[in-house]
């Protein structure tokens, strides 16, 4: 049966060299994703066919004939057994898909292909020059002959691994810092955040297992009492509060460790905003949702 398979153990050069330049999109293939959540290909695209309209085509799109050639070319699809072109995944696409698999695997391995995207990312970033110069034959060659290793190498030792600050787009990021700090909670996390819906559920369900949660949102959320008891069902306990007291979004980790978020966590990373760590400030923020109460 899917996803009772073990966690597949990978470096992160295993991922990105899974993270191919397509259209002008860092995408990852319908097989290479099926293998590390644990999926036949067939039953991952059938999950994702059933939630079709969580995958825009700035989510998932499917290769064309001459894309597929080009792969091959590049020997990077020589395990595709399947005469039926591939579907490509992006950051939104791959992230989304986590969402609607099920089981522990899919949770597990989605944090390390965020993470792997993560440093992709700050790659590009760092070398736009580089990549300016060398024509798309180059670049393979460059892969070819390892040098991307080295340079993969260089650049993770020069980058900064707790990124505190996001630009738009830069919505996988964003919520690979979001699930990190929402694991760091032991016994309670309370999420003060005026426009909620199931997509910060989704967020919340990375919790540890047995970890209480409290939403303090406006009285017109978008969240149902349905989304709530459905959450409950799998991740409880989940309760829902409404307050008009707070403008700003904070996130509280066992009534103690408090971040100030600038954007909801339903947009995070659609628009620059930042993370920060509020020292001191559990206390007073704790005293004033007794108010609240």
């Amino acid at each position: 049966m899917d996803n009772d398979t073990e966690v597949i153990s990978l470096e992160a050069d295993d991922i990105k060299r899974r993270i191919f330049m397509i259209r002008g999109r860092q995408v990852m293939l319908d097989k290479d994703l099926a293998e590390l959540y644990g999926y036949e290909v067939k039953n991952l695209n059938r999950q994702v066919k059933r939630n079709i309209r969580r995958f825009p085509k700035d989510f998932m799109f499917q290769l064309t004939q001459n894309e597929m050639d080009i792969l091959r070319c590049q020997n990077v699809t020589t395990s595709v057994k399947s005469r039926t072109l591939p579907y490509a995944f992006t950051e939104q696409g791959i992230y989304m898909l986590a969402t609607v698999l099920r089981g522990e695997l899919a949770e597990t391995q989605s944090i390390f292909i965020m993470r792997a995207f993560r440093e992709m990312r700050h790659f590009v970033a760092n070398n736009a020059a580089l990549f300016d110069r060398i024509s798309k034959v180059e670049l393979k060659q460059l892969e070819t002959d390892k040098k991307f290793d080295q340079l993969f190498e260089y650049i993770g030792e020069h980058t900064e691994t707790n990124q505190k600050l996001f630009f738009d787009g830069q919505i996988y990021d964003a919520f690979s810092l979001l699930i990190e700090l929402i694991q760091k909670a032991d016994q309670e996390i309370i999420l003060i955040d005026g426009y909620v819906d199931v997509s910060t559920l989704n967020v919340l369900a990375k919790k540890k297992s047995g970890v209480a949660v409290t939403i303090y949102t406006f009285k017109k959320t978008k969240l149902t009492v349905q989304d709530v008891a459905v959450f409950n069902a799998q991740y409880p306990q989940l309760e829902v509060k409404y307050t008009s007291v707070f403008h700003d979004r904070f996130l509280i980790l066992d009534g103690k460790t408090v971040y100030h978020i600038g954007a909801s966590l339903k947009d995070a990373g659609k628009k620059c905003f930042a993370v920060s760590l509020m020292k001191d400030a559990g206390p007073e923020l704790m005293k004033k949702l007794a108010q609240c109460k």
